[in-house]
């Protein structure tokens, strides 16, 4: 393309970036102070005992909920008495000590501490936008069943046949991928979906092999992908201007072995609740039933998950995401990726098989009950020669091991011009070292390396080297751009790649094409 439409938008030249995230900065400190100071000033030294019966009777809950989980009949009875009776008790004990709105505020304070500190290291909005033409030939999948009828209830159908656009309305038995292909092949120069996310998933995935633009209309249950792009959950007619127009953004995909993935597929508990035939008739009795088996009993799935050179066992769960999911101290976007197009997938591992573990796991989150990490490949094993597999919420059994792999900007999305927000980058987990020296007045450059605003030629730049990531290793972009301007190499080493180093040193992070 080489219109005039094919032009990036780069942001505009933040000139105040740094007074504001020093800006940040400083309330971040001064809100951890506040925190800090709360109960200090309310019962003096006291306030440390106040503080470990907190966390005691947070302990005390976990414990609880884990007996909820894990077991059945008298034990999970009197686990669900101990999970609500232990905070209720220690919330008592705070209101009898007049302690009760002092804890609430440092709470709150350190909440907000962590959160504007994120803000304050979060680098500039990285994804490049280009304006893009009408598409000749657009063709819409359209599912009838998703949502709730939102197909019909929106007239999405006649709306799309009305802005031109070749619509097909899914019959139950077809075969996705398989219309899908068949479009392209009769000419189609967009892919669009009405639909929930597997069935987007799907089309997504013959969009981006063929490089052909793909567009999202949220009509099914969750879209928790169009979410992340920006788009109205409750509007889906809104999107319908992607189908005639709008701007262009290059994404991730997911693949676990051959099975592409626009959100996350799910291993472990989940994936086994999931397959079993009478979740979807009754999903909280399933649930309720097969949990305790899945958890303790012989049941119990004994993952293995290797990624970046680290080999963690023994899960019980195990999710792998389409580039890395918010942190729950994030209010602000709870369960949402801050980024579509970081190149990595987020990796999320729980391995809590005891009541002690539990325990552990609520007093001390970096016990190694949770694990967190992102990476460019991720291998899970397990002793079965197959595994079931939650994939976008759709059931599926792979071949063990399953590779589970990004592929970097593989996916070209058409989005509307006015979308109410995309993904946000709300910067790394809060590094109060550099947020204080950012207070300071001092740079707090990320681990690796200096960062600094692109110019309008290196933004430019940086749009078209996006191609480059389609040829196979991540880390061989940056061997690439050793022919370019020493500044566009800088960009795409520093905002291309936010982690190249851990990209290069796994080495199998490959596009599926």
């Amino acid at each position: 393309m080489g219109s005039r439409g094919d032009t990036p938008r780069a942001p505009q030249a933040a000139g105040g970036r740094g007074d504001h995230s020093a800006a940040h900065a400083r309330v971040a400190v001064l809100l951890l102070l506040g925190g800090v100071l709360a109960p200090l000033i309310a019962a003096g030294l006291r306030s440390v005992l106040w503080v470990l019966a907190g966390i005691a009777g947070l302990t005390l809950a976990a414990v609880g909920v884990w007996w909820v989980l894990a077991h059945t009949g008298v034990v999970r009875v009197v686990g669900a008495f101990l999970s609500v009776a232990a905070p209720v008790t220690v919330l008592a004990l705070y209101a009898t000590a007049g302690l009760l709105g002092p804890a609430l505020v440092s709470l709150g304070l350190l909440a907000l501490a962590v959160v504007t500190a994120r803000r304050a290291l979060a680098p500039p909005p990285s994804s490049c936008e280009q304006v893009a033409p009408a598409p000749h030939c657009p063709w819409v999948l359209m599912n009838r069943r998703s949502g709730g009828g939102k197909v019909d209830r929106f007239r999405l159908a006649d709306k799309a046949r009305a802005a031109g656009c070749r619509v097909h309305v899914l019959d139950p038995g077809q075969d996705v991928t398989a219309l899908a292909r068949q479009a392209v092949a009769d000419g189609a120069d967009l892919l669009g979906v009405a639909g929930g996310d597997g069935t987007q998933a799907l089309v997504a995935d013959v969009a981006a092999r063929h490089d052909v633009p793909f567009a999202v209309i949220p009509a099914g249950t969750r879209n928790h992908f169009a979410l992340d792009l920006g788009l109205d959950r409750d509007d889906p007619v809104a999107a319908l201007e992607a189908l005639t127009g709008g701007t262009e953004i290059r994404v991730d995909l997911g693949y676990a072995a051959d099975r592409v993935f626009v959100n996350n597929a799910s291993f472990g508990t989940y994936a086994s609740v999931v397959n079993d035939p009478a979740y979807r008739g009754a999903k909280a009795r399933t649930v309720w039933q097969t949990l305790p088996g899945l958890l303790t009993g012989e049941d119990a799935p004994a993952l293995r998950m290797t990624a970046n050179g680290r080999r963690v066992t023994n899960l019980q769960a195990l999710l792998v995401s389409n580039n890395p999911y918010g942190r729950a101290i994030d209010m602000a976007h709870p369960g949402r990726r801050e980024r579509l197009d970081s190149g990595l997938l987020g990796v999320a591992c729980v391995r809590v098989g005891s009541t002690a573990q539990a325990a552990r796991l609520a007093s001390r989150p970096r016990s190694g009950g949770l694990v967190r990490l992102s990476a460019g490949e991720v291998t899970v094993e397990t002793d079965t020669a197959t595994m079931p597999v939650g994939i976008d919420g759709e059931h599926v059994v792979l071949p063990c091991p399953v590779v589970c792999r990004s592929a970097p900007g593989a996916l070209r999305v058409r989005v509307p011009r006015r979308r109410s927000r995309g993904p946000r980058t709300q910067g790394p987990a809060a590094d109060w070292p550099r947020v204080a020296r950012l207070a300071l007045g001092r740079q707090a450059a990320p681990p690796g390396g200096t960062a600094r605003p692109f110019t309008a030629g290196e933004f430019q730049g940086r749009c078209s080297i996006r191609g480059l990531t389609h040829g196979g290793r991540v880390g061989s972009v940056v061997d690439r751009t050793r022919k370019l301007p020493r500044t566009i190499a800088s960009a795409v080493h520093h905002r291309l790649l936010p982690h190249p180093q851990r990209a290069m040193s796994t080495g199998q992070s490959t596009v599926a094409r």
